[in-house]
């Protein structure tokens, strides 16, 4: 007579059979994935390219500031009349992510491309996270019919098109993952997306370094004792942080919103910030706070700067985005964190390296609601040393930033405190603050 199988052997047999669906939803992720890196990663370090070489062109001909204006109407007319689908960007992923409905344009990839560059090249002050994720999230949406994705599987394609995005553009594959999780819903986190994230990330920023893509880099050497009292200078430098980055957030969107009542054509309103921008840059006598700002961002870390610096900055790129030119908040807004945390180290005794690091990320996590992924940026650029003080920090920035935010389309998943229970499955831009 045949032996039955032991109970311990149909019980591994059945364990076995019960892995199988986790093993084809990693092999088919992981296709997916190495598809969005790919491209993801190639055209971050192509934009990377873009924007090196335009940076250059124009500080060596600064006559290209006086066509600002120029520019800004030919990329308000570009969007006016063939990117309507496409000009909400980020808020429109982060819409489609919620209420998944059409395929984002491919168009939205060279469209955003193109805009930043020309943004950048004749004198706006914008930075370059909103378009790596624009590309990316695009150019991981044409997947959704090739694979023939339903509406869940196509959230995470998309959660994961804006973790590769930024992780690459970056060079912060943590981060970037963790930014895709955490950014479309404030206070909460969608695990079931956190293998494709993880992976599109990690694969994108190594394609972007296979290009030989340049990321920058800053140096903080000496990190002091967390004991009681740093942690009070580091959750005082937080608050700061915070205000700033509800400021910045307020500012651009009421900047926006003058400009759409008191101008009725679209075209016209990048004109008239770029002849604000265009006439500062020249009352001023300065170029730093156009662009993406990178030497002073560096100069913060070790010498001392205008207390100011950070006030120049978020006015010269509300200014700019508000009026609709094409780029992103993030570098601007480690510009203003770390000259924030520069001009902090005159009144706190903190390493002025050190406040500028944590102020680097410190305004972000208060402008952008990403608590997490900014403290893991953090860690991956300046080392894990700074972590208690940079998670300190963003957390603080988190909580007194209030329910503001630079994704007017992030929904509140869960509200800072009890003042904003009422928010609560509300978007950004619809909910208390206006009250």
């Amino acid at each position: 007579m045949d032996e039955k199988p032991s109970h311990s052997s149909d019980s591994l047999y059945v364990k076995t059979f019960r892995r199988i669906p986790v093993v084809f939803y990693l092999i088919k992720w992981l296709i997916i994935t190495l598809l969005i890196g790919a491209g993801a990663g190639t055209a971050s370090a192509w934009f990377l390219f873009s924007l090196e070489w335009a940076t250059d062109f124009r500080e060596s001909h600064l006559f290209m500031i006086a066509l600002l204006p120029l520019g800004g109407l030919a990329v308000g007319l570009l969007y006016h009349y063939f990117g309507k689908r496409v000009e909400k960007g980020n808020n429109l992923i982060l819409e489609q992510i919620h209420s998944p409905k059409k395929i984002l344009q491919f168009r939205m990839a060279p469209m955003v491309f193109g805009g930043t560059v020309i943004t950048h090249l004749f004198g706006g002050s914008a930075g370059r996270e909103g378009t790596a994720i624009q590309m990316a999230a695009s150019i991981a949406d044409q997947f959704t019919g090739l694979f023939k994705l339903r509406p869940r599987d196509r959230k995470i394609l998309l959660i994961a098109g804006m973790a590769a995005g930024f992780g690459s553009v970056f060079g912060t594959p943590l981060a970037g993952a963790v930014f895709g999780l955490e950014v479309f819903f404030l206070g909460r986190i969608r695990y079931d997306a956190i293998l494709p994230a993880f992976m599109a990330s990690v694969f994108a920023d190594h394609v972007t370094r296979m290009w030989n893509a340049h990321h920058s880099h800053y140096s903080v050497s000496f990190i002091p004792e967390a004991d009681f009292q740093n942690v009070l200078y580091a959750i005082v430098a937080g608050i700061c942080f915070g205000l700033a980055g509800r400021a910045f957030a307020k500012a651009t969107h009421k900047w926006g919103g003058f400009l759409k009542k008191h101008i009725k054509y679209p075209p016209f309103r990048p004109v008239v910030g770029g002849v604000i921008i265009a006439a500062l840059v020249y009352l001023t006598g300065t170029t730093k706070y156009i662009g993406l700002g990178l030497p002073t961002i560096s100069a913060a870390f070790s010498e001392p700067l205008p207390a100011y610096d950070f006030a120049a900055k978020l006015i010269f790129t509300a200014i700019t985005l508000g009026a609709a030119y094409k780029g992103g908040e993030v570098t601007p807004l480690f510009f203003i964190g770390a000259t924030l945390g520069n001009a902090l180290a005159y009144v706190l005794p903190m390493p002025v390296a050190v406040l500028a690091g944590i102020g680097f990320v410190g305004v972000f996590a208060g402008a952008a609601n990403t608590p997490l992924a900014c403290t893991l940026m953090a860690i991956e650029l300046f080392g894990a040393e700074i972590g208690i003080f940079a998670g300190i920090a963003c957390v603080t920035a988190y909580m007194f930033s209030g329910h503001a935010g630079i994704y007017s389309s992030q929904v509140i998943g869960m509200p800072k405190h009890l003042k904003y229970g009422r928010d609560k499955n509300r978007k950004i831009g619809d909910a208390g603050e206006k009250r």
